[in-house]
């Protein structure tokens, strides 16, 4: 046992000294809310490749993005991109019969959204940014009503990734509205 002790103690000290992971969510601007309303359908909304990891992923240069090792998301991005849009549609358009991909059944759904997240992530210069294009469908009959793509940036409050996940969440903020918008 004695033999194995330094072992040990150096295994310890090395694990205490690497760096934790910290963990993230995109964040919707408040709760939807409750009760009936308007039926939209969120989803499905794919995202870039790039960006379909758990790693957090920013852009170092035009060519080059960087992803960091120890700053993830906290579960599927995907899916997390579509639970704060579909809140956020909600809060935008006032109602609480919003549904997200996949569904059973198009009964009582006036609209699908479906989008496309070409990009987002942090850049050189201190901004989030991302690019989004989106089909609105009318249903049941599946006919497209609008089709657009749309791209922002949002600076960020302070340095750190904390300050990159809130920006990105306020990106889909306004996403939402762009959406509602061509909604109404």
């Amino acid at each position: 046992m004695n033999r194995f002790l330094p072992a040990l103690i150096a295994l310890f000290l090395a694990s205490c000294s690497a760096p934790g992971k910290s963990f993230y969510v995109l964040s919707p601007e408040g709760p939807a809310p409750s009760g009936g309303g308007r039926g939209i359908g969120v989803g499905p909304v794919t995202i870039a490749g790039y960006l379909d990891r758990p790693n957090i992923v920013f852009k170092q240069s035009d060519h080059q993005l960087a992803i960091a090792e120890s700053n993830r998301w906290a579960g599927d991005l995907g899916e997390n991109i579509t639970r704060v849009l579909a809140t956020n549609l909600g809060r935008q358009l006032n109602t609480g019969n919003v549904r997200t991909y996949p569904w059973t059944g198009d009964e009582g759904l006036q609209y699908q959204v479906t989008l496309d997240i070409r990009s987002l992530h942090g850049t050189p210069e201190g901004d989030a940014f991302i690019e989004a294009s989106w089909r609105i469908y009318s249903l049941p009959n599946r006919s497209i009503i609008s089709t657009r793509t749309w791209s922002g940036t949002e600076t960020l409050a302070s340095d750190g990734y904390d300050a990159l996940v809130a920006a990105e969440s306020r990106l889909l903020a306004t996403l939402a509205r762009e959406i509602a918008a061509s909604i109404r």
